[in-house]
């Protein structure tokens, strides 16, 4: 193939669309473009850098010009930006950021990776000194230089996704008090809320102070140099540094001056080989819109996985070689504090929004045997489909092995695997690495168990209606300790002696600590002729519904739960 190949933007896409294309041709001529100094960087070590968990700058740089010239052959121009593209003349039109000069090149075959830019509202204030957005090398510079030149010790970060989490752990490591404004009402909007909570918590437990459902107004100046974030309740929280953390929109002014199809989220339409409307350009990375795996719908996932792929497949198409890709699915993981948090897949949130039938079920497992010292938990929320028990998503907290079972998970899905297949996966065991009956397992498990019949499930959200009788099967102490208002405590161990005790004209919600005693109470109840059903998940997933359950008491005299889950 002897194309003349243009790469606008380097990093995750465009970098990886290079590299690929000159292992699969020498005889293509491949320049990439970059506006800013740096071809190939970590971009997602920036939080920690910042931090000063990565000391050395130099370890963000994953390639330099020089590297891409020398090893590849790739002609790469940095802080030279992309102005236009002539599709009829199949041109680029290029500033050279040195000398502001305008060169056009000509192309067989152009790839789009321009990635995203911050979102940054038209504020009041937003442009005062001391607020940053968190994209690159030079913002980072900016950032920590302006830490240390104002010797900042107070910080707000506007927005509690993935990006305002590591700078909320980052800003508070280097000692700051550090306050997150979301407009949402929970953090990490890939999680649903229940299992948000428990993020939350482990936030204010280290420091962190949390303003939900709370949008930011405006931005003032105080007279002594440092600033006030305010928000729309009116509340001033004052700051040394701000950093905005409110998502990312894709780059797409040059697609869309040229004329190219923009899908309804706003980035690059693209076909199953990263091909645009045009047949001779290619967009990959965080501008494009892909098909999410499980709901089949638009979608922009600005992760640098999804990203590699992409530039890959759409370098082998470029070549002339059949390759798809398959689909995002947003296979996400973040640190927090010591926690780990990952999901994949659809939330409930989004499976309501879709109309999607679903089932959830929640485990608390230990993240390895429970007698190998250091065991602890892993709270697991598990969706998937009341038909033929497809696995729709999936989310888990904990301080070890979480994401090792979400890409376990995330593995099943792209397969369109069912749970019963993850009843029987075949995983790693040693009691310091995991358990016979692998966390994954059990989540399998328990969804089989609903499917076959075995566990009818009650809602979270029927708490507090209808006339059912809430029985708690812990031991007496553990009900004292805490138990769901208006239930009764019948200990596992003495249930068969006792079930004349049981009313049989009522329906029986049964729940335990963490569902495995509800279980095995239900089995001997459903097979006495009781009607009865497990709340899944036990005391612990009703912890972590508390404040939403206790909310929709007020507002409508009864429970509010999850919806469907079950």
């Amino acid at each position: 193939m002897s194309k003349r190949v243009l790469i606008v933007g380097g990093v995750a896409g465009g970098a990886s669309c290079a590299a690929r294309l000159r292992r699969m041709s020498e005889a293509a001529e491949i320049i990439v473009f970059d506006r800013g100094p740096y071809v190939s960087f970590a971009n997602c070590g920036l939080p920690y850098y910042i931090g000063n968990v990565i000391a050395d700058e130099k370890k963000l740089l994953l390639a330099s010009a020089e590297m891409f010239r020398a090893r590849f052959n790739i002609d790469v121009r940095t802080e030279n930006d992309v102005v236009a593209v002539d599709r009829a003349g199949q041109e680029i039109e290029v500033r050279r950021g040195a000398t502001g000069e305008v060169y056009r090149e000509r192309y067989d075959a152009l790839v789009l990776a321009p990635g995203a830019a911050p979102i940054r509202p038209p504020l009041p204030g937003i442009d005062l000194p001391g607020i940053f957005a968190l994209r690159s090398i030079p913002d980072s510079r900016r950032i920590k230089a302006w830490i240390g030149e104002h010797k900042a010790k107070r910080a707000v970060v506007a927005g509690g996704g993935l990006i305002g989490m590591e700078m909320a752990e980052n800003l508070a490591q280097l000692g700051m008090a550090v306050s997150v404004v979301e407009m949402l009402g929970q953090v990490l909007p890939p999680l649903d809320p229940e299992m948000a909570e428990i993020v939350q918590r482990h936030l204010t437990a280290n420091g962190v102070a949390l303003h939900l459902n709370q949008a930011v107004a405006a931005f003032e100046a105080a007279p002594d140099g440092t600033l006030a974030v305010r928000t729309q309740s009116g509340q001033a929280l004052p700051a040394d540094i701000v950093v905005l953390a409110l998502g990312v929109r894709p780059e797409t002014k040059l697609a869309r001056d040229a004329g190219l199809e923009i899908g309804d989220r706003g980035g690059i339409r693209v076909d199953e080989a990263m091909r645009t409307s045009d047949p001779n350009i290619w967009a990959v990375g965080d501008a494009v819109e892909s098909r999410d795996v499980v709901t089949g719908e638009w979608n922009v996932v600005p992760l640098a996985g999804p990203a590699n792929r992409q530039g890959r497949i759409a370098a082998d198409s470029i070549c002339g070689r059949s390759a798809r890709f398959r689909g995002v699915q947003a296979t996400a993981v973040c640190g927090v504090f010591g926690l780990t948090v990952a999901a994949t897949g659809a939330n409930e949130k989004t499976l309501r929004r879709m109309g999607m039938a679903y089932h959830a079920i929640y485990l608390h497992p230990a993240q390895h045997a429970g007698y190998y010292p250091g065991a602890t938990p892993l709270h697991m929320k598990l969706l998937f489909s009341p038909g033929g028990g497809r696995i729709l998503g999936a989310q888990a907290v904990g301080l070890e092995g979480v994401e090792k079972r979400i890409d376990v998970i995330a593995m099943a899905i792209q397969n369109q695997a069912t749970v019963f297949d993850l009843e029987e996966a075949e995983l790693c065991y040693a009691p310091q690495f995991g358990a016979a009956k692998d966390p994954v397992n059990l989540a399998g498990m328990i969804a089989a168990n609903v499917l076959r019949g075995d566990v009818p499930l009650a809602r979270w959200e029927e708490l507090g209606a209808g006339n059912a009788l809430l029985l708690d099967v812990r031991e007496p102490a553990e009900f004292a300790g805490g138990h769901i208002e208006g239930a009764v405590n019948l200990p596992l161990p003495q249930l068969r002696k006792r079930l004349g005790e049981l009313p049989r004209e009522r329906e029986i919600m049964v729940y335990c600590g963490v569902g495995q005693r509800s279980y095995n109470a239900l089995r001997i109840l459903a097979q006495q002729g009781f009607k009865v059903r497990n709340l899944p998940g036990g005391f612990r997933t009703y912890l972590q519904f508390q404040e939403q359950l206790a909310a929709g008491k007020s507002a409508s005299g009864r429970s509010a739960g999850p919806g469907a889950g079950g």
